[in-house]
């Protein structure tokens, strides 16, 4: 099962990946954390992206689907992946279709996470007093304001990525704004379809 979560900023997909990880057993690939693995690591592709961020530089997308192609070569991907938060441009999805066609492999399913962005503000602020309430600290991107920008950021390098899976009927949509068991329900329901 490989997939691929779409969604803003806030719509939930990192707790939804959680529990497709724990249901299903296959690894959630963050794009930052792999690229810190494979820095840490010194890989080829780690060197070169080391090399980058010790400029000051922002990684490639030519290093970034490196060190993808890399991570889904370990044993743990061999069953499948979710990939959360990548691809986040057009160029982006259209180099890992190229990477997974050479490796003989294609994406199963892309979920997007529908939300009402206006209400998504009021979540992102009551998940912010929730984890200052239970004493635990809060996220930066919590912030209203940082919140706020990586939406825009979203809408504007990121919402085209769904509509050219769409067209390749790979998209299936679930209404992110339903309480989290009744989402994990709808993928769950989704991904048996698949």
């Amino acid at each position: 099962m490989r997939l691929i979560f779409l969604g803003p900023p806030g719509a939930g997909k990192g707790t939804q990946a959680t529990r497709i990880v724990a249901k299903h057993g296959i690894p959630q690939l963050s794009t930052g954390d792999m690229l810190r693995a494979a820095v840490a690591a010194g890989t080829p592709i780690g060197v070169k992206a080391k090399a980058v961020m010790d400029a000051g530089g922002l990684v490639s997308d030519e290093i970034v689907i490196g060190i993808v192609a890399d991570r889904i070569e370990e044993p743990d991907a061999k069953k499948g992946f979710i990939l959360d938060g990548f691809p986040r441009t057009l160029a982006q999805a259209e180099a890992l279709d190229k990477m997974l066609a050479s490796k003989g492999l294609k994406l199963d399913t892309v979920l997007e996470l529908k939300v009402d962005q206006a209400k998504l503000v009021d979540r992102i602020i009551k998940r912010a007093e929730e984890a200052r309430a239970a004493g635990q600290p809060v996220r930066k991107d919590d912030d209203p304001e940082v919140f706020k920008t990586r939406l825009e950021a979203y809408n504007r390098d990121t919402a085209v990525v769904a509509p050219y899976y769409a067209a390749r009927g790979q998209v299936i949509d679930i209404d992110g704004m339903q309480p989290i068991d009744v989402v994990t329900a709808a993928i769950e329901k989704a991904l048996a379809g698949h």
